[in-house]
């Protein structure tokens, strides 16, 4: 693996509770820590093959990237650089309790908007590049409070769209899926994407006393997560406008 010792026996941190066939650790080498993804088992390939495609094809400030892709006999390794921060979500093993999301709900409103921009921003590059969201949920959003900056992570199931679903269900946190994809011969395009983005602009700046958005931020997610994909912003530029609009 070139002048990086990746062992996993040297982890400072183990994520073991995956469901994607792969295990990921957190290594230091070369006088740097590395966030590390490695396959296990063959739908892990394909989600670290995927991964590789997108990142080829997408650039952005808060999209965390591969420094490295390496080949082996298992399939992609990919090295990321290790970036500090909380993931916005409970159940992921690397925030085992809810004070990621909930700290993050008590933001002021202007940070939490900060935060939503650079996630949208990001979402039209990759819509840019032609490509759909699939596992887009809160276990994506990284968040470094210290810094106040948002990244994402974990977008092993982007695929290039629209596309038909070939399969009973897209992979994903039902919390955050449109309609269609549970429906096999669906189509999946933008206005998926506009979907999985509403409920994040949803979840992000909900809170449990309620809505801290404005009325007219609400109707744009109100249309965003509409269960008819005809019904929706027509893409994710359309839905950005919208948003910054309001």
């Amino acid at each position: 693996m070139g002048d990086l010792d990746l062992d996993p026996g040297r982890a400072f941190a183990v994520f073991e509770r995956q469901d994607s066939g792969c295990r990921s650790y957190g290594v230091e080498s070369g006088g740097r820590r590395w966030f590390v993804k490695q396959a296990v088992r063959p739908e892990g390939r394909a989600s670290l093959a995927r991964a590789a495609a997108l990142h080829a094809a997408v650039r952005h400030p808060a999209v965390v990237r591969p420094e490295r892709v390496l080949d082996g006999t298992t399939g992609a390794t990919l090295v990321y650089p290790w970036h500090d921060g909380q993931i916005l979500n409970a159940a992921t093993t690397h925030a085992s309790d809810r004070s990621g999301l909930d700290r993050f709900r008590q933001l002021p409103v202007a940070e939490v908007e900060a935060a939503l921009a650079a996630i949208l921003d990001a979402h039209a590059a990759v819509a840019a590049a032609g490509w759909v969201p699939v596992d887009l949920y809160d276990g994506c959003f990284l968040y470094d409070f210290a810094a106040r900056r948002m990244r994402l992570v974990d977008l092993d199931e982007y695929r290039p769209g629209p596309f038909l679903l070939d399969s009973e269900r897209l992979p994903g946190s039902r919390r955050y899926m449109a309609p269609e994809e549970f429906v096999r011969g669906a189509l999946i395009d933008q206005r998926t994407g506009v979907h999985a983005l509403g409920r994040t602009l949803h979840e992000l700046l909900d809170s449990p006393g309620g809505w801290r958005g404005t009325t007219a931020q609400r109707a744009v997610v109100d249309r965003a997560i509409e269960p008819d994909p005809a019904r929706r912003h027509p893409g994710v530029p359309a839905l950005v406008a919208a948003w910054h609009t309001a």
